[in-house]
């Protein structure tokens, strides 16, 4: 057991309710009972093949939380929130860059106009010591593996990007990593704890994770006072979901300005779980995996609402996602269009099997472009779907190629491709039964979802 004190002063968080009020913390660095075989926490780096979790998992950072050590009974894989720890803290010399400390935006300055709040972290660090990262994960032990699933895992403490107006950037090889951008963009961690988040990695990286190595960085675009820290990070090839430990989530889909029920709200996890409120906007997820996760709603007329909830082995958690309906007026093809609304691409069109763009695909194509100048606030998600004829898995795959084509193109035309998700769904989201091939045909469709205007 150590004890380690600080006599720095402690800052005042927004909440008064969140304020340290002890110095002194106990850290417990026996190892506690935890239910992944991912167990040799003081190693910095860890690959691992055939596990419960994961075909192979690639640990980069050892689990200590921030050095402080883990409660006792603490499985950080499988449990609460931490305990709230003091701040600032004395980093190990030896400890891995970009672990384990306070990490400052690279545009940040302290003396810089505070746009929103300022965060005990931001105003505690060194401003020139703490700069974000580059974190490099080997990943030689997963070559020549077929990549059915992938999943960033974080250990983070004190995300806060809603409070501080932070943007935080991720990028795996230099290319932006826009899910897990709006993962943690939505995330109200507060106070100085820890939680686990997992991101499923999107197709278009997997041929960076067949590389020796990928380089992957978190960083802050905006100079925010918005400090931020990470105890580690994993990468997990073909999750096995059934062997994670869950909880459950329930509550309320409601209009933020009336604060009345929002009738059939679309509800939706990172790894696209979903389930539909009913009339009284009142909506139920089991068997989800624990940790922190990020709870989207989406309903006709409203920009899409987020809220994160704490996620536990055994529970059921309850939390209420506000929508605010949208005020601007749009048009898409000199038709009026709404945030939250879904068209149907019927000009988007791709030879049997192919993911290649059909010439008179890119006329509709450049109808987004414009819809996506004359908007600039507009946000939007580009989903691909299949029938169910065929091996699942593949259909997957190809609608996923040919709406991230979709984006490609868009954003080749100088559309911030932080604007545009694409989602490949293959046969999961039916609009017909699948027993015509008229019907059939109906299925194997592109949408234009808009997320907010």
């Amino acid at each position: 057991m150590v004890v380690r004190c600080s006599n720095t002063p402690l800052y005042f968080m927004r909440n008064a309710l969140f304020i340290l009020l002890a110095l002194c913390i106990v850290q417990l660095h026996a190892q506690v009972k935890t239910v992944t075989d991912d167990r040799e926490w003081a190693k910095s780096f860890v690959a691992l093949k055939n596990t419960s979790e994961a075909e192979y998992i690639i640990r980069l950072g050892d689990v200590d939380n921030l050095g402080f050590g883990w409660p006792e009974g603490f499985d950080p894989f499988c449990g609460h929130m931490t305990q709230a720890h003091a701040y600032p803290w004395d980093v190990d010399p030896n400890e891995q860059s970009g672990f384990d400390r306070i990490l400052l935006s690279s545009k940040f300055r302290k003396d810089a106009k505070i746009i929103c709040l300022a965060d005990g972290y931001a105003e505690s660090a060194d401003a020139k010591q703490n700069k974000p990262s580059d974190f490099v994960l080997a990943l030689n032990s997963i070559q020549n593996v077929e990549i059915k699933n992938a999943f960033l895992q974080l250990f983070i403490d004190d995300f806060q990007a809603p409070i501080f107006c932070s943007k935080f950037t991720i990028t795996i090889n230099g290319k932006r990593f826009i899910e897990a951008e709006k993962f943690l963009n939505a995330i109200e961690q507060t106070g100085p704890v820890g939680k686990l988040i997992s991101i499923p990695i999107p197709e278009e990286f997997y041929p960076d994770l067949a590389k020796n190595e990928i380089t992957l960085r978190i960083d802050e675009s905006t100079g925010a006072h918005d400090g931020f820290a990470l105890d580690f990070m994993r990468i997990l090839i073909n999750r096995k979901r059934e062997n994670s430990c869950k909880g459950s989530i329930h509550g309320n889909v409601l209009d933020r300005e009336t604060q009345e029920p929002i009738a059939n709200a679309n509800v939706s996890l990172a790894d696209k779980t979903t389930a539909t409120a009913n009339q009284q906007g009142l909506y139920s997820i089991k068997n989800i995996p624990t940790g922190l996760e990020i709870i989207s709603a989406s309903a006709p007329g409203y920009a899409d609402g987020y809220t994160s909830a704490d996620i536990i082995q055994g529970q059921d958690n309850e939390a209420t996602i506000y929508l605010t309906r949208s005020k601007t007026k749009a048009k898409y093809d000199n038709k009026p269009i709404a945030a939250g609304e879904t068209i149907t691409l019927n000009a988007i069109l791709f030879d049997q099997g192919k993911t290649e763009l059909r010439e008179a695909s890119k006329v509709e194509l450049e109808k987004i472009v414009s819809f996506l100048k004359a908007y600039p606030n507009a946000e939007i998600e580009l989903a691909g779907h299949t029938s169910s004829e065929g091996d699942r898995a593949l259909n997957k795959s190809l609608s996923y190629k040919r709406v991230k084509a979709c984006k490609d193109f868009i954003v080749g035309k100088g559309i911030d491709e932080g604007r545009i998700i694409s989602v490949g769904y293959g046969p999961d989201r039916p609009v017909a039964p699948n027993d015509t091939e008229a019907n059939r045909e109906k299925n194997r469709r592109a949408e234009m979802r808009v997320l907010k205007l």
